[in-house]
């Protein structure tokens, strides 16, 4: 690319041998991208069709698995259209937004993981204030909380970003995240601040709350009835998993933006797929499976779908 180019696109170097396994690479992501809209999807339409599961526990859920779909469409068309690309580049305006939805979205995971502990919370330890507390508004508020937060959040790092000056063009990774950063000439005082501020906002802070929830809840059970401590482990256990889930690739996200560059790049590669390949198709997976309602209308979804 010549020098003006240079000055808008970003070549994507995260990619290993590429040319020589590009339809190998095309079909794994292709069907991973596909059982990611199925899987998530089909739990949201139960949600939606079925009245007994339009409770708040469900409702967030719902959320969380709509989240998952839009995490993985903000990442996955790339990709696939990079493995058939002769080059793999884009637009720097374009690698900023998928910054900004990346980062919005992920924070927006452990706010909608926080509203869950915080559901679980009122309906185990405040059985009779539940109506009351999460009625329809609360549910409401919380959900925009969770989305518009993190949204605003991110874009001020991302509006930053889009206004530096760059004096790399070669992105080591397959998608825009915190690598950008090494894009840049000189990385601001004020991106670093407010970065370690947002790390804050929406990651440590939702994260104590659902660990200082989720304790709360334990020892209540530990002292309540066997009944108590059944609902307790049925409907909190998943959560618990996927907040395992999405903390240990919050983890490898942090990680890849802080390794060196001489760090062997297929295992790069690997830390990366984790964030965009496993999750996605955890969640649905857990709650499908160990959500007991769920697990049921799912089961006769698919009885019906085998007689037809």
């Amino acid at each position: 690319m010549d020098d003006e180019l240079n000055v808008t696109y970003i070549s994507l170097n995260g990619y290993v041998e590429v040319n020589k396994y590009r339809y190998i690479y095309f079909l794994i992501i292709f069907t991973v991208y596909i059982l990611i809209i199925c899987s998530n999807s089909t739990i949201v339409y139960l949600i939606v069709i079925h009245r007994n599961l339009h409770e708040p526990m469900y409702i967030f859920i719902a959320a969380l698995l709509l989240n998952c779909v839009l995490y993985s469409t903000n990442i996955y068309p790339k990709l696939l259209i990079d493995f058939l690309s002769e080059k793999q580049i884009i637009l720097y305006s374009a690698c900023v937004f998928q910054f900004l939805v990346f980062y919005s979205l992920a924070g927006s995971e452990f706010f909608l993981l926080s509203a869950m502990a915080y559901d679980r919370y009122v309906s185990i330890c405040k059985p009779l204030q539940y109506p009351t507390i999460m009625r329809k508004n609360t549910v409401n508020i919380l959900l925009l909380l969770a989305w518009i937060v993190p949204a605003l959040h991110v874009a001020v790092p991302a509006i930053a970003s889009a206004e530096a000056k760059l004096c790399n063009f070669t992105l080591n990774g397959i998608f825009c995240n915190n690598s950008i950063y090494q894009l840049q000439c000189v990385r601001s005082r004020f991106i670093t601040i407010f970065g370690v501020v947002a790390l804050l906002d929406l990651v440590i802070l939702p994260m104590l709350f659902i660990v200082f929830t989720y304790t709360k809840i334990f020892i209540i059970s530990y002292r309540s009835c066997r009944e108590v401590r059944k609902k307790a482990a049925e409907t909190c256990l998943p959560h618990l998993l996927v907040l395992i889930s999405f903390s240990s690739l919050t983890v490898y996200d942090v990680s890849i933006a802080r390794v060196e560059l001489n760090f062997p790049k297929t295992a790069r590669l690997m830390m990366t797929l984790q964030m965009v390949l496993y999750h996605p198709l955890f969640n649905p997976l857990i709650y499908g499976l160990k959500m007991k309602e769920i697990s049921k209308h799912l089961r006769r979804l698919l009885c019906s779908a085998k007689i037809i």
